[in-house]
């Protein structure tokens, strides 16, 4: 949900949309910067928050820019901080859950980028240990596209092991990329083998809200390009795996699907409406 006019704006927005959940930025997710949070953009934030307490949980996506897999110690170093601070702010608004995207590791090798991604969290649960303690931090599963880390259960598994499986730390479950780094979900069956894949290597207690989006590409493609719920090679059936398994009866489930299509006759249709209306069909 777009947080124009304030960060607290989002929850008007939400509404009109019918979620009960939302993803929101706090600041530009492509700038490294951000004016600080005021005390009336937090009381501002609360107050909403408050009045529709029925969206709910809320959760943070960190800024794109953010790589603490890379090699290079200046880029690390910012990257760091900008995220750092990203956590900071979701705590200052009371928020319980930011997730971001582990990094690539450019120049250097897989093992190597994952030990810098260690380095980082196990920094911020120390620094932000009080700022932003009721604040849950989720690695990202990605699609695996060319050095980026998160494709592979066994990356995610090795970050939760090398914070000493925190819990202050996460997994955002992302369908898109799951399925473009080769993970089926499509079917009851297929859907049931990944999951238990993922508690076998992982642990499904370590997921903690879920990005749900159709995938523009086929299985494996390592393509991270998101569609609209059931339009993808996903597919309706896939997601009905989702929203209807009772193990996420009480976790978060957003959407990162193209925002507006235009019909026949010029109009804008709002296609978060559109997708939030074909995930609650697929219930049962």
């Amino acid at each position: 949900m777009s947080t124009a006019g304030g960060v607290y704006t989002a929850f008007q927005r939400g509404d009109a949309a019918g979620c009960d959940s939302m993803l929101i930025f706090t600041k530009s997710n492509r700038q490294w910067k951000a004016k600080p949070l005021t005390e009336q953009d937090i009381a501002q934030f609360k107050e909403a928050a408050a009045t529709y307490a029925h969206i709910n949980p809320v959760a943070v996506h960190a800024s794109y820019l953010i790589n603490i897999a890379s090699p290079d110690a200046a880029l690390w170093e910012k990257s760091y901080q900008a995220l750092k601070d990203e956590v900071e702010r979701a705590g200052a608004l009371g928020i319980p859950l930011i997730t971001f995207h582990p990094g690539s590791y450019v120049t250097s090798n897989e093992q190597a980028g994952l030990d810098a991604i260690a380095q980082a969290l196990r920094k911020l649960v120390e620094e932000t240990a009080v700022s932003a303690a009721n604040t849950t931090i989720c690695l990202e599963n990605m699609a695996g596209q060319g050095t980026n880390l998160g494709s592979r259960f066994e990356h995610l598994a090795y970050l939760l092991q090398a914070v000493e499986h925190n819990p202050r730390i996460g997994i955002c479950f992302d369908t898109c990329h799951a399925f473009a780094s080769g993970y089926d979900i499509r079917s009851p069956e297929a859907y049931a083998a990944t999951m238990a894949e993922f508690d076998r290597i992982v642990g499904l207690q370590h997921i903690k809200f879920f990005h749900l989006n159709d995938s523009k590409h086929e299985l494996g493609s390592n393509k991270d390009r998101h569609e609209h719920i059931g339009q993808g090679f996903i597919g309706r059936e896939g997601f009905a795996n989702f929203v209807n398994d009772p193990r996420w009866a009480a976790l978060g489930g957003h959407l990162e699907t193209p925002k507006t299509e235009t019909d026949d006759d010029g109009q804008e249709i709002d296609m978060d409406v559109v997708n939030l209306a074909t995930l609650r069909e697929l219930i049962n």
